[in-house]
Protein backbone atom coordinates (compact mmCIF):
# COMPACT_ATOMS: atom_id res chain seq x y z
CA UNK A 1 0.00 0.00 0.00
CA UNK A 2 1.00 3.51 -0.65
CA UNK A 3 1.99 5.62 2.19
CA UNK A 4 2.19 9.52 2.16
CA UNK A 5 3.93 11.35 4.61
CA UNK A 6 3.42 15.24 5.24
CA UNK A 7 6.42 16.18 3.53
CA UNK A 8 6.82 17.37 -0.17
CA UNK A 9 8.41 19.45 -2.60
CA UNK A 10 7.61 22.70 -1.45
CA UNK A 11 8.63 22.17 2.09
CA UNK A 12 12.11 22.17 4.49
CA UNK A 13 12.56 18.92 4.78
CA UNK A 14 15.58 18.60 6.35
CA UNK A 15 13.82 20.30 9.79
CA UNK A 16 14.19 16.53 11.37
CA UNK A 17 17.86 14.97 11.82
CA UNK A 18 20.96 16.52 11.92
CA UNK A 19 22.40 18.62 8.84
CA UNK A 20 25.19 17.18 7.13
CA UNK A 21 25.78 19.90 4.73
CA UNK A 22 26.63 23.36 6.18
CA UNK A 23 25.41 25.03 3.00
CA UNK A 24 29.16 27.05 2.66
CA UNK A 25 31.26 24.63 1.35
CA UNK A 26 32.36 21.00 1.14
CA UNK A 27 33.58 19.97 4.32
CA UNK A 28 32.75 16.47 5.45
CA UNK A 29 32.49 15.39 1.99
CA UNK A 30 34.47 13.97 -0.71
CA UNK A 31 34.87 13.90 -4.80
CA UNK A 32 35.13 9.94 -5.61
CA UNK A 33 37.83 10.39 -8.41
CA UNK A 34 39.67 13.90 -7.63
CA UNK A 35 40.01 14.45 -11.49
CA UNK A 36 36.50 15.21 -11.78
CA UNK A 37 36.11 17.57 -8.83
CA UNK A 38 35.29 20.40 -11.25
CA UNK A 39 31.82 18.96 -11.35
CA UNK A 40 31.58 19.67 -7.95
CA UNK A 41 30.32 23.14 -6.20
CA UNK A 42 28.78 24.82 -3.38
CA UNK A 43 26.32 27.57 -4.99
CA UNK A 44 23.98 29.13 -2.92
CA UNK A 45 23.93 27.20 -0.09
CA UNK A 46 23.76 24.06 -2.27
CA UNK A 47 25.53 21.48 -3.78
CA UNK A 48 25.70 21.57 -7.29
CA UNK A 49 26.83 18.32 -9.39
CA UNK A 50 27.30 19.04 -13.47
CA UNK A 51 26.45 22.67 -15.01
CA UNK A 52 23.94 21.41 -18.25
CA UNK A 53 26.45 22.73 -20.83
CA UNK A 54 29.30 20.18 -20.59
CA UNK A 55 28.56 16.56 -21.37
CA UNK A 56 29.43 14.68 -17.77
CA UNK A 57 32.06 12.35 -18.61
CA UNK A 58 32.34 9.55 -16.15
CA UNK A 59 30.00 8.74 -13.59
CA UNK A 60 30.32 11.03 -10.79
CA UNK A 61 29.90 11.15 -7.26
CA UNK A 62 30.50 13.73 -3.99
CA UNK A 63 29.95 11.38 -0.55
CA UNK A 64 30.27 12.09 2.56
CA UNK A 65 33.65 11.24 4.90
CA UNK A 66 30.83 9.63 7.21
CA UNK A 67 29.65 5.96 7.28
CA UNK A 68 25.86 5.58 8.30
CA UNK A 69 23.99 2.43 9.43
CA UNK A 70 20.32 2.80 9.98
CA UNK A 71 19.45 6.37 9.50
CA UNK A 72 16.41 8.68 7.67
CA UNK A 73 18.19 10.88 5.27
CA UNK A 74 16.07 14.14 3.79
CA UNK A 75 17.27 16.33 1.11
CA UNK A 76 15.54 18.49 -1.34
CA UNK A 77 17.06 17.82 -5.28
CA UNK A 78 16.46 19.35 -9.16
CA UNK A 79 17.71 17.56 -11.84
CA UNK A 80 17.85 19.18 -15.09
CA UNK A 81 19.73 19.41 -18.45
CA UNK A 82 19.82 18.73 -22.20
CA UNK A 83 16.62 15.90 -22.37
CA UNK A 84 18.02 15.50 -25.75
CA UNK A 85 21.21 13.38 -23.80
CA UNK A 86 21.01 10.88 -20.76
CA UNK A 87 19.79 12.84 -17.70
CA UNK A 88 20.52 11.03 -14.41
CA UNK A 89 21.50 11.54 -10.99
CA UNK A 90 21.03 9.55 -7.69
CA UNK A 91 21.59 9.42 -3.93
CA UNK A 92 23.98 7.18 -2.79
CA UNK A 93 23.13 5.13 0.58
CA UNK A 94 25.53 2.61 2.39
CA UNK A 95 28.14 3.02 -0.06
CA UNK A 96 31.74 2.32 -0.61
CA UNK A 97 34.68 3.77 -2.66
CA UNK A 98 36.11 1.46 -4.49
CA UNK A 99 38.76 2.66 -7.74
CA UNK A 100 36.94 5.63 -7.63
CA UNK A 101 33.60 3.98 -7.76
CA UNK A 102 30.76 4.28 -5.38
CA UNK A 103 29.60 0.39 -4.95
CA UNK A 104 25.99 0.31 -2.87
CA UNK A 105 23.00 1.11 -2.68
CA UNK A 106 20.80 4.28 -4.74
CA UNK A 107 17.71 6.29 -4.72
CA UNK A 108 17.77 6.50 -8.57
CA UNK A 109 16.33 10.70 -9.87
CA UNK A 110 15.92 10.99 -13.59
CA UNK A 111 13.11 9.62 -16.45
CA UNK A 112 12.47 5.85 -16.37
CA UNK A 113 14.13 5.22 -13.13
CA UNK A 114 12.49 7.85 -10.68
CA UNK A 115 12.32 6.07 -6.98
CA UNK A 116 14.23 2.62 -8.09
CA UNK A 117 16.43 1.18 -5.81
CA UNK A 118 19.44 0.42 -7.44
CA UNK A 119 22.74 -1.61 -6.73
CA UNK A 120 25.55 0.72 -8.23
CA UNK A 121 28.04 -1.00 -9.89
CA UNK A 122 27.14 -4.57 -8.07
CA UNK A 123 23.76 -6.16 -9.19
CA UNK A 124 21.81 -3.48 -10.65
CA UNK A 125 17.88 -2.62 -10.08
CA UNK A 126 16.70 -4.25 -7.47
CA UNK A 127 13.01 -2.69 -7.44
CA UNK A 128 11.26 -0.17 -9.70
CA UNK A 129 9.66 3.11 -8.00
CA UNK A 130 6.05 2.63 -8.13
CA UNK A 131 4.90 5.84 -9.58
CA UNK A 132 0.92 5.59 -9.08
CA UNK A 133 0.52 8.03 -6.59
CA UNK A 134 4.07 10.19 -7.66
CA UNK A 135 3.51 10.62 -11.23
CA UNK A 136 1.00 13.19 -10.05
CA UNK A 137 3.35 15.40 -7.56
CA UNK A 138 5.84 14.89 -9.41
CA UNK A 139 7.95 17.92 -11.14
CA UNK A 140 10.51 16.21 -13.42
CA UNK A 141 12.83 19.47 -13.54
CA UNK A 142 11.40 20.94 -10.67
CA UNK A 143 12.38 20.74 -7.06
CA UNK A 144 11.09 17.79 -5.25
CA UNK A 145 12.14 16.00 -1.69
CA UNK A 146 13.59 12.68 -1.38
CA UNK A 147 13.73 10.33 1.97
CA UNK A 148 15.77 7.82 2.07
CA UNK A 149 15.06 5.52 5.45
CA UNK A 150 17.52 2.19 6.31
CA UNK A 151 16.36 0.72 9.10
CA UNK A 152 18.08 -3.54 9.41
CA UNK A 153 17.29 -5.02 5.99
CA UNK A 154 14.34 -3.10 5.33
CA UNK A 155 15.10 0.12 2.55
CA UNK A 156 12.01 2.62 2.07
CA UNK A 157 12.11 5.47 -0.27
CA UNK A 158 9.64 8.55 -0.66
CA UNK A 159 9.87 11.19 -3.05
CA UNK A 160 7.16 14.33 -1.90
CA UNK A 161 6.02 12.35 0.68
CA UNK A 162 5.16 9.44 -1.32
CA UNK A 163 6.57 5.56 -0.97
CA UNK A 164 7.84 4.65 -4.01
CA UNK A 165 9.92 1.45 -2.93
CA UNK A 166 9.55 -0.85 0.21
CA UNK A 167 13.02 -3.40 -0.83
CA UNK A 168 13.83 -6.40 2.04
CA UNK A 169 17.41 -7.34 1.65
CA UNK A 170 17.65 -10.44 1.55
CA UNK A 171 21.41 -10.84 1.04
CA UNK A 172 23.38 -10.61 4.24
CA UNK A 173 26.50 -10.68 2.76
CA UNK A 174 25.95 -7.15 1.81
CA UNK A 175 27.71 -4.67 4.16
CA UNK A 176 25.03 -2.56 5.95
CA UNK A 177 26.90 0.50 6.48
CA UNK A 178 28.45 3.39 4.29
CA UNK A 179 28.53 6.56 3.29
CA UNK A 180 25.82 8.76 1.83
CA UNK A 181 26.74 10.45 -1.39
CA UNK A 182 25.22 12.19 -4.74
CA UNK A 183 25.70 10.86 -8.25
CA UNK A 184 25.86 12.98 -11.57
CA UNK A 185 25.30 10.18 -14.31
CA UNK A 186 27.79 10.45 -17.14
CA UNK A 187 25.99 10.80 -21.05
CA UNK A 188 24.26 14.00 -20.60
CA UNK A 189 24.80 17.51 -20.18
CA UNK A 190 23.37 17.38 -16.59
CA UNK A 191 22.76 19.58 -13.41
CA UNK A 192 21.67 18.10 -10.07
CA UNK A 193 21.06 20.65 -7.20
CA UNK A 194 20.94 19.06 -3.77
CA UNK A 195 20.14 21.14 -0.49
CA UNK A 196 18.47 20.70 2.98
CA UNK A 197 20.52 17.95 3.68
CA UNK A 198 20.04 16.27 6.99
CA UNK A 199 20.31 12.62 8.60
CA UNK A 200 18.19 11.67 11.54
CA UNK A 201 20.36 8.27 13.20
CA UNK A 202 17.58 4.91 13.87
CA UNK A 203 18.35 2.90 16.47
Amino acid sequence: MMMLLPLFAGQVCAAQGTPIFDGKTLAGWRVSDPAYSYLWKVQDGMLVGGDAEKKVPVNSYLYTEAEYTNFEFRCLFRLSGDTTGFVNSGIQYRSNLQDNNMVGYQADIGNGYWGDIYDEHRRGKLISGDLTVLKSLLDPFGWNSYIVRCNGQRHELYINGVKTADYIEKDTSVPQKGVIGIQIHSGGKALVYVKNVAIEPLP
